[in-house]
């Protein structure tokens, strides 16, 4: 085999290969055994005449076209080896200059791994985060729990007010004919909390238990169902009951209640200790996502189309286990989001390319720092899988005998994004400039 190479374009490479006649005769016969049944020759029953005779009766060329599939598969996958390289795409404009029992050239294209001009990663500046809990933010959490452990409590003595929760019968009209979803009834509704459409909890503000009341309000321009979006509607309402809640105090008996400890005090001390640890990740993650974010547009890269469209599919992929999960196909939920799939498709690509991005730069870092991965490391991996699938680990390694490389790949990279975090130097948030009157 001979393989001449040039570069189209950044990271498309063209490939010319000239295979030898030793595969192109493994080609030829493969394709006869693959028809041999198919060739009806006199004197022989199918799938007996010789080769040679079929080639005579027929023609040597019958057998060309799977030749040349055989002959073009085996000697790509050859010459990447021979070259090396890293391809990030399928084979395009593949085609085939000669074919001969002697001489077989054909000529592709493909895209390859792009090279990584790494920026700085180490010493990163980010936005120092303020850990600090305060006793406002432990009552706070205490003031969480109280209305969790809160009692409903049915009021008749008075209209309903803001922050009481009323159970509800509702019909709503549009140029006076009702619409669909439109009705409910004794639906629970916080007066204040936004779940309805603006302007109409406000106006059950003052309703009596049994007493009709109309409602008018305009659908917003963005609102999800598109018939119904910036139109009027009237909506014939009556209360039914009026809740109130009834918040229990907090004291020792409450923190018995709600937690394993017998004081209030020890419970905020938990409450506190808890607080810290939250804040502690929220500065952590906080830290490695502005980091990443800088080391990643720092770094120099010309990523290639194919790259990113395969991010795509994964991502819609994805999506798709995760709607199955719910008994949905991703046609009827684009069709309830009101997009096509190339609309999706689209608003998935800015994010497909940063996770590209993203990928390369911490396989750049990894490369150069010359992180490995420990086979204690891989094991984990596996030991993990395992408990999440409640199967033996020796059955998972055969399940993913052929990912290695990819968990190998995962764990450098997460090295690599620790190394980068760790690394980081904080800084106070600049001071916001006066707007200049």
């Amino acid at each position: 085999m001979q393989v001449k190479t040039n570069e189209i374009k950044t990271n498309l490479i063209g490939l010319e290969i000239e295979s030898t006649p030793e595969v192109i005769e493994e080609g030829l016969e493969y394709a006869f055994r693959r028809h041999k049944n198919e060739f009806r020759v006199n004197g022989f029953r199918p799938g007996k005449a010789p080769r040679k005779v079929v080639e005579q009766v027929y023609g040597q060329s019958v057998l060309y076209n799977d030749a040349a599939d055989y002959v073009i598969n085996k000697e790509y996958g050859a010459a990447l080896d021979e070259l090396q390289l890293d391809v990030v795409s399928m084979p395009q404009n593949v085609s085939l200059k000669e074919f001969s029992p002697e001489k077989a050239v054909f000529t592709l294209e493909v895209y390859v791994r792009p090279q990584v001009t790494l920026g700085q990663y180490r010493g990163l500046e980010v936005t120092k985060v303020d850990v600090t809990v305060t006793e406002e933010d432990v009552d706070n959490k205490l003031k969480e729990e109280a209305e969790k452990n809160a009692r409903q409590i049915s009021v008749d003595d008075r209209p309903a007010q803001l922050g009481d929760t009323v159970m509800l019968d509702f019909e709503g009209f549009t140029d006076g004919v009702a619409f669909d979803g439109g009705k409910g009834e004794n639906y629970a509704l916080e007066l204040g909390s936004g779940s309805f459409i603006p302007g109409f909890e406000e106006q059950l503000v003052g309703a009596e238990i049994g007493k009709d009341v109309e409602v008018n309000v305009t659908f917003p321009e963005e609102y999800q169902e598109k018939s119904l979006a910036g139109k009027p509607a009237l909506f014939k309402c009556k209360v039914n009951e009026i809740k109130v809640k009834e918040l229990p105090e907090i004291n020792d008996e409450f923190a018995s209640d709600v937690s394993e400890f017998e004081t209030l005090d020890e419970y905020k001390a938990d409450i506190r200790k808890k607080l810290e640890e939250r804040k502690a990740k929220q500065a952590e993650d906080s830290y490695r996502e502005e980091a990443m974010r800088k080391a990643i547009e720092a770094a120099t890269i010309d990523v290639p189309e194919p790259m990113i469209e395969r991010e795509q599919d994964q991502e819609v992929s994805r999506m798709e286990e995760q709607l199955k999960s719910y008994g949905m196909k991703l046609e009827q939920y684009l069709k309830y989001m009101g997009k096509t799939e190339e609309e999706y498709r689209a608003d998935l690509r800015p994010q497909a390319e940063i996770n590209v991005r993203r990928d390369l730069v911490m396989d750049a870092i990894a490369a150069e720092e010359q992180l490995e991965a420990t086979e204690e490391e891989i094991d984990k991996e596996y030991a993990a899988a395992a408990e999440y699938m409640r199967m033996p680990v020796e059955k998972v390694k055969e399940l993913y005998a052929g990912s290695r490389e990819g968990i190998v790949r995962d764990i450098k990279r997460r090295k690599a994004v620790e190394l980068i975090t760790n690394a980081v130097v904080t800084v106070d948030k600049p001071a916001e400039t006066p707007a200049e009157a």
